[in-house]
């Protein structure tokens, strides 16, 4: 067991927002846009198949799933979507990762600058932030679909290396190999997930506080307001009754 960024948390209560807004629909489509590239068969593409875990999970219809795909295999027509990471830091000193998938790479290259230098942060090259980070599967599970004895040996034995508390739910990582076994276990085992996906874990955290975590928890949350951003990952850490009193 061990600690983690609060930026896991806060995503969690921004997802409903973003579900009523639609947004995670559009996320979900170009994320399967983009992974059918290496072939439209769910069973030999593993991020294909994750992502239409994802769209079901989302309640997406059927029929939109298949048009999406089609247009990363090229059946359909479509705008060229390019996968991009963005680095940079924070205020605070906090390292930040922003994934988007963009059809104008220099409209949202400005745009992600922007955010940045608006709240005290900037962008760094490539390479600057990302060696902070390790990329792993992800998965969520709620507190009450399990106990931690019963979750850690059922995940554990499948290919798992992390169980943690992240508030009212569990969250299991593992080498990105092992993902997919993991969840497979779950569902083995009838324990649900409320999300899954690979993603970019910090290595260690940044504590900010004060100014600097007001402006961080701004720029993060507009970053992810932006249409082309599929995800942002950062090591901040901001005290939990300092978070709480920000939230009021």
């Amino acid at each position: 067991m061990s600690g983690h960024s609060k930026w896991a948390t806060i995503k969690h209560k921004k997802a409903a927002l973003d579900a009523k807004r639609g947004k995670s629909f559009t996320r979900i489509i170009k994320e399967i846009n983009i992974a059918a590239r290496n072939g439209g068969d769910p069973d030999s593409n593993p991020r294909l198949r994750t992502a239409i875990l994802a769209a079901k999970a989302a309640s997406m219809p059927a029929d939109n799933i298949k048009k999406a795909i089609m247009r990363g295999t090229g059946e359909l027509e479509g705008g060229q979507i390019e996968e991009v990471m963005f680095e940079g830091y924070g205020p605070g000193g906090a390292a930040v990762l922003v994934n988007v998938a963009t059809d104008n790479r220099n409209r949202t290259v400005s745009e992600i600058r922007h955010a940045f230098s608006k709240n005290g942060g900037n962008m760094g090259a490539e390479g600057s932030v990302a060696w902070m980070f390790e990329r792993k599967g992800q998965i969520f599970v709620a507190g009450d679909k399990a106990t931690e004895d019963h979750l850690m040996a059922i995940v554990l034995d499948a290919g798992a290396d992390d169980l943690r508390s992240d508030g009212d739910r569990w969250e299991i990582l593992s080498p990105p190999e092992a993902h997919e076994a993991v969840l497979k276990a779950l569902e083995t085992n009838k324990i649900p997930h409320e999300e899954a996906g690979v993603a970019m874990i910090p290595k260690n955290l940044v504590r900010v506080e004060g100014k600097n975590a007001s402006a961080m928890l701004r720029l993060t949350e507009l970053l992810e307001d932006h249409d082309d951003v599929q995800s942002v990952f950062s090591n901040f850490d901001i005290d939990e009754k300092e978070l709480e009193a920000m939230e009021q």
